[in-house]
């Protein structure tokens, strides 16, 4: 099931990345890494063409309260969402506490580790304060930065699925899963 998370009031802090809300203040930082290409389709969206669509798309993240901004020295360069997983295609979830993640990173700053840091401190998160059970998270079999940074936190390959993304294709994905267990115990095998 997909508990209901806010983080409106939520900040997370490690030690490059401050993980908080999304202000209206954002809007330069935003558009200038969702604006470049190469950025979005990794995660299956269209570089922003101008302001007015990463306006848009803020205004979203502020709305539905469950997207962090990324933050390093005082810049905005990436969003890490705690989504709703489809039910429907993973009913051996429904009972238990389940979201899935979702992120993506300003070309300028890959390849320097932040990204895991951003995703290990909301799984922390996720499991002690919102208690979840799992979480997942999904890439595209062609995208091994997101299969590296999803391995370097833990998650196991779960399923392979098929996603149609904003850019009008058809993308092989690869779900994997983290279990309260196995983040607890270190244990590799999934506990469901």
């Amino acid at each position: 099931m997909n508990p209901a998370i806010d983080i409106s009031h939520v900040v997370l802090r490690t030690d490059r990345l401050l993980l908080r809300p999304w202000r209206q203040s954002d809007l330069e930082d935003f558009y200038e890494y969702a604006s470049v290409d190469g950025v979005g389709p990794m995660a299956g969206w269209k570089p922003h063409e101008n302001r007015a669509e990463s306006q848009r798309i803020l205004d979203s993240f502020i709305g539905h309260k469950k997207t962090f901004a990324l933050e390093h020295c005082g810049k905005v360069i990436g969003s890490l969402g705690i989504q709703e997983y489809s039910e429907q295609d993973f009913p051996e979830l429904k009972d238990k506490r389940c979201r899935e993640l979702g992120f993506v990173l300003s070309k300028a700053y890959w390849g320097r580790g932040l990204m895991p840091e951003a995703v290990l401190a909301t799984v922390r998160y996720l499991f002690e304060q919102e208690k979840l059970d799992a979480i997942l998270c999904k890439h595209f079999l062609w995208n091994r930065q997101s299969h590296r940074v999803q391995e370097k936190c833990g998650f196991r390959h779960y399923a392979y699925m098929k996603s149609f993304t904003e850019l009008h294709s058809v993308e092989e994905d690869e779900v994997n899963i983290l279990t309260r267990g196995m983040w607890e115990n270190g244990n590799e095998d999934i506990d469901l």
